[in-house]
C-alpha cells in the first residue's frame, strides 16, 4: 500500500515536491505506538492507520493512511517530538508528540478546523509567535476604543492557516482562541470585546482536546 498512498498524496498534493526533489519511500507498516491518554477518537483513528516512512532531502516525514484502496485519505506528518521540542505547549499537545509530531499537508480529507492548514500542531507552528501576530493587529483594537481579553503570553500558536489565520492555544490548559482577521468561519463567536474579525472562540469546541477529537472524528470512516 506504500506506493499507492504516496501516489495517490502526490495526486492531489502535487505542489509538495519541487523540481529536483526525490522522495525515498519506505515499507509501510501498522500503527504500534498505542493510544494517547485523554484523547480515544484520535487513538481509535490512529490504530487503523498504515503508517509510511518518507524521506524529501534532511526532512523525514511519515504518510499515515486509512480506508480501501480506491478511497483512501491521509496526512503527511513529521516525525514524533517526544522531549526534544523544547516549549511549552500544553499536556495534551505533548502527549500527541509522543506518537505524532503533527500534519504538514493531508489528501482525501473531509472539512474540518484543520482544513486549509499548513502547520498543524507541529513544533514549526509553535514557532510562529502569537504575541507579534497580535501587536501587529494591535489597531484593530484600539480603533474601537477597547483593550485586547487576553495576555498573548499566555497563548502559543497550534495551528498556521493558509492565509495567516493562527489556532492559539493556552499554554497551561490548551483553551483555544483563533487569531482570524481574515475568515469566513461559521460555528465561531468573537471572544468578549474583541473586533468581529480578530479574537474567535469554536462554538461547542473550547479547548485543544475537543478541537483534536472533533477533528479525527471527521477523518474516522463509518
Amino acid at each position: 500500500m506504500a506506493v499507492i498512498d504516496w501516489q495517490l498524496f502526490q495526486n492531489e498534493v502535487s505542489w509538495f515536491l519541487q523540481p529536483g526533489d526525490n522522495a525515498e519511500v519506505g515499507e509501510p507498516r501498522p500503527w504500534t505506538r498505542g493510544p494517547i491518554d485523554g484523547l480515544p477518537v484520535l487513538s481509535a483513528l490512529l490504530d487503523e492507520a498504515t503508517l509510511t516512512p518518507v524521506s524529501v532531502a534532511e526532512d523525514a516525514y511519515e504518510l499515515l493512511a486509512w480506508g480501501p484502496a480506491d478511497n483512501r485519505r491521509g496526512w503527511l506528518c513529521r516525525q514524533p517530538q517526544g522531549g526534544v521540542v523544547d516549549v511549552a505547549v500544553a499536556p495534551v499537545h505533548r502527549r500527541f508528540w509522543e506518537v505524532c509530531g503533527g500534519m504538514v499537508e493531508r489528501f482525501g480529507e473531509p472539512t474540518t478546523w484543520w482544513t486549509n492548514q499548513d502547520e498543524v500542531l507541529t513544533a514549526e507552528a509553535t514557532r510562529v509567535p502569537a504575541a507579534d501576530a497580535l501587536a501587529d493587529y494591535a489597531w484593530m483594537w484600539d480603533q474601537d476604543g477597547l483593550e485586547m481579553a487576553i495576555d498573548p503570553a499566555d497563548y502559543y500558536t497550534a495551528a498556521v492557516e493558509a492565509n495567516g489565520n493562527l489556532t492559539l492555544a493556552r499554554h497551561d490548559d490548551g483553551r483555544l482562541v483563533v487569531f482570524a482577521p481574515d475568515h469566513s468561519f461559521s460555528g465561531v463567536t468573537p471572544l468578549a470585546d474583541s473586533p468581529a474579525y480578530a479574537l474567535l472562540t469554536i462554538d461547542d469546541v473550547p479547548d485543544l482536546t475537543s478541537w483534536i477529537e472533533v477533528c479525527a472524528a471527521a477523518w474516522r470512516r463509518d
